[in-house]
């Protein structure tokens, strides 16, 4: 019997991607050949993300686009998982009758039995209770590059923001044990990985649930004991649980980069309560103050949400100020999504879709001088720099250094003689642009 071959399209955010990988692993085990040609898949999987309207269009698209590869290809079954099928189960089995299965949030560990079911003319539906556990030893098929991945240190949210429906989707904020955690770490750096990035909904309520209290730090530090591994990145840290001992970790461990990222959402303090985001302006500005007196070298980003309901322009203009004197490093814009089943969307004075989008874009064209201006200073000064590609048409080297996340950051463009992709090298940066910087690589005395 031929072996049948099987292809995943992931969507949304990177703690879809590590879901993917995981389905990977498990359909490669069992035996199943992995391909990343949709002609010749037998089996297309799409993970798709549901928080956003824009994600979910997408994600539709993406469907409807991969269901075309049963009369132009040899494909036999579609398969959805993630958080659309999780959320909108009977509609999509109603309004797209070419999907032949369909998985939750909590149940995609079981995508094997899924498969079977499905080539074999079944139509198998698997939307249970968001619980799923990343405690087992799951075997994983990593997509990212040989020195880069990602680790989910926690599955779910806690936390109750108007905007968002993640809770309903993902289930309650569930730990994984630091054992479990640590494991697959040094897992992956025998593999060739130098950096990892590491993921939550909210990373700072890490060991809350299972441990009565916040270990995010000894996670750190028992990572940063892992010999091979030099880059250690956090993401979502939720400014309502980022302690003074996490400021420390930053200024002091050597592994930790110094890249923060904090989705503040707003600057306005009555927006923020809409929102149930923790704190006021006051908070967010005392935190930031304490970072950079403490990390001064640090790379701040955050997430802002344009067009929230009863946001006046006198808000927009309050918080453009705000970007304008905190200068982050990085900034992520998004217009306000009316969510179907949040309480945001049973708010008043619902701001129009054009408005948001000139907000939006007002904002956007304001972060481009800000982050010109936070790129100046590292001109002449020698960043370490993770090498990812090479541009054959302009002959040199594209990296990252430790102030930029994979995919959603600027770049550093190095000219050097001898490297290699996945090299971490010495760059002396020469030139500075609004995301991205170049430079000259320090060549080591045995590469020259």
């Amino acid at each position: 019997m031929k072996q049948k071959k099987v292809s995943i399209v992931t969507l949304g955010c990177e703690k879809n991607l590590v879901d993917s990988e995981i389905m990977l692993g498990l359909v490669e085990k069992e035996g199943y050949s992995i391909t990343q040609n949709k002609d010749e898949a037998d089996v297309i999987i799409v993970n798709t993300c549901g928080f956003i309207d824009a994600s979910k269009e997408e994600s539709v698209n993406t469907i409807l686009d991969m269901a075309d590869y049963k009369s132009t290809g040899r494909l036999k079954s579609l398969i959805v998982t993630g958080c659309l099928s999780q959320r909108y189960k009977e509609e999509l089995l109603k309004e797209m009758p070419e999907i032949d299965g369909i998985v939750g949030t909590g149940d995609f560990d079981q995508i094997v039995e899924v498969i079977k079911d499905s080539l074999a003319g079944k139509k198998p539906i698997l939307i249970g209770n968001p619980v799923f556990s990343y405690e087992q030893s799951l075997p994983r098929k990593r997509s990212t590059p040989f020195y880069s991945a990602y680790i989910k240190i926690a599955e779910g949210c806690d936390h109750s923001c108007t905007f968002c429906v993640i809770p309903s989707l993902r289930g309650k904020f569930r730990s994984r044990g630091i054992p479990s955690i640590i494991n697959e770490a040094k897992d992956l750096v025998a593999q060739g990985v130098k950096e990892i990035s590491i993921i939550a909904q909210d990373t700072t309520y890490y060991g809350m649930d299972k441990y009565d209290k916040i270990m995010l730090s000894e996670l750190i530090n028992e990572l940063s004991m892992i010999e091979d591994l030099e880059w250690i990145r956090l993401h979502y840290l939720y400014p309502g649980y980022f302690s003074d001992e996490l400021i420390e970790l930053f200024a002091t461990n050597p592994k930790l980069c110094k890249y923060i990222d904090m989705p503040l959402q707003h600057s306005e303090d009555h927006i923020l309560k809409k929102m149930r985001r923790p704190g006021q302006q006051t908070d967010i500005r005392a935190l930031i103050e304490k970072i950079r007196t403490r990390v001064p070298d640090v790379a701040l980003r955050t997430s802002i949400i344009v067009g929230f309901p009863g946001e006046t322009e006198e808000d927009f203009q309050s918080l453009l100020h705000f970007i304008q004197e905190v200068q982050f490093d990085r900034l992520g814009v998004f217009t306000y999504s009316e969510e179907e089943g949040s309480p945001a969307a049973r708010l008043p004075q619902q701001v129009p879709q054009d408005v948001k989008e000139k907000r939006a874009n007002i904002l956007m064209e304001v972060q481009r001088e800000v982050a010109k201006k936070r790129n100046d200073r590292f001109i002449g000064k020698e960043l370490k720099v993770l090498l990812e590609r090479f541009d054959e048409k302009s002959q040199v080297f594209v990296g990252r250094s430790q102030f930029d996340a994979p995919e959603i950051d600027g770049e550093v463009f190095v000219s050097i003689n001898k490297a290699n992709i996945g090299d971490i090298v010495n760059v002396k940066i020469t030139h500075s642009f609004e995301f991205d910087l170049f430079g000259e690589g320090i060549e080591s005395e045995s590469s020259k």
